[in-house]
């Protein structure tokens, strides 16, 4: 089986290390992938979170698309109810303008981050309640193509640079929501596999049956975002799969703290409950082992889910074995280096 493959970036920030080291870690595999032919490269939006040092995709784009060549770049997503439409427009519209053809804007409709910290960003307790997703989704779009109705208020706005065109827009989902609102837009659907995987099938198949062709795209077209850790060894990459499992039960134990290492998860006291939700999550949620086994599971879930493009996230305390990866992935499905 052959598909796309991609990478969605966390920029983890690892036990022992800083954020700042995470993001140059973000550019330096960024390069890598780009060089291997890896099609995209998206970071997600995350806010207070000591594990996670993308908290402004925007700027962490720029500088990846000035550093490779031949990458996609983009959001995975911007928050959308975090951001006033106009803003995410003339960013997106900016990073178009300096990096043309190479942009995507993916959009999310969670806040990325707890609700004290959403309040932060909002500035308004009802906006944490409000069902206006579909609303700015709208406004969005309308700054994106310049064609408010001649009655809308903002008709009389343009995003600035306006001699350019727009990204590609993206809608990101874990629901069926989600889905049925990326089919009736007819724009592409990234369904978050390592977030809700249980929901990853009738998602999609969903997206794909409803699709209303437009002037965004005349066919359906889907990510999706898996979860996976490949090393040497099935053994090896097990190991480096704990380190996951710890922050997970941090995580849910309300605490974000940074990723830690595999000595770390194999010194913790686990409880028999911290342990069941461990191996639950590692069950239903990662693909982990060596360059084999990970192809076998990989492609066993593009068959079931009928995705058209797989994008991974790959959790790993060391850089130099997450970048290692990334490169088995790419051995293993054949892609072509760039330049070869």
């Amino acid at each position: 089986m052959s598909f796309p493959l991609s990478v969605l970036d966390l920029s983890p920030v690892s036990s022992g290390s800083t954020s700042a080291q995470a993001l140059r870690n973000s550019i330096a595999l960024a390069q890598v992938v780009d060089r291997l032919g890896y099609t995209r490269y998206w970071f997600a939006e995350h806010h207070n979170m000591p594990s996670i040092a993308s908290s402004v995709p925007e700027i962490m784009i720029g500088q990846v698309a000035r550093e490779t060549t031949h990458l996609r770049v983009g959001s995975g997503g911007v928050m959308l109810p975090n951001h006033p439409p106009l803003k995410i427009a003339e960013t997106f519209r900016m990073l178009e303008a300096l990096y043309p053809g190479r942009i995507d804007l993916g959009i999310g409709r969670a806040p990325g981050t707890d609700p004290l910290t959403a309040f932060a960003l909002r500035r308004n307790k009802d906006a944490l309640h409000a069902n206006d997703f579909p609303d700015h989704l709208s406004e969005l779009m309308a700054f994106a193509a310049d064609d408010f109705p001649s009655e809308h208020p903002f008709r009389a706005i343009t995003a600035m640079p306006n001699d350019v065109g727009f990204p590609t827009i993206w809608l990101l989902g874990s629901s069926a929501t989600g889905s049925q609102m990326a089919a009736s837009l007819g724009v592409g659907y990234a369904f978050a596999h390592h977030i809700n995987p249980e929901n990853a099938v009738a998602a999609l198949r969903g997206y794909r049956e409803h699709f209303k062709p437009s002037k965004y795209l005349d066919r359906p077209y889907s990510i999706l975002t898996v979860a996976l850790i490949c090393a040497e060894t099935t053994k090896e990459a097990e190991r480096l799969a704990s380190s996951v499992a710890l922050s997970i039960v941090r995580l849910r134990n309300g605490q974000p703290l940074p990723f830690p290492s595999p000595e770390e998860a194999a010194a913790y006291p686990y409880t028999p409950a911290e342990r069941a939700q461990a191996e639950a999550y590692r069950k239903s949620t990662q693909i982990v082992g060596d360059p084999a086994t990970v192809r076998s599971q990989l492609d066993r879930l593009v068959a079931v889910t009928g995705a058209d493009e797989v994008m991974v996230a790959t959790l790993i305390h060391s850089h130099e074995a997450r970048v290692r990866s990334y490169e088995l992935l790419a051995e293993v499905y054949g892609l072509e280096p760039v330049g070869a």
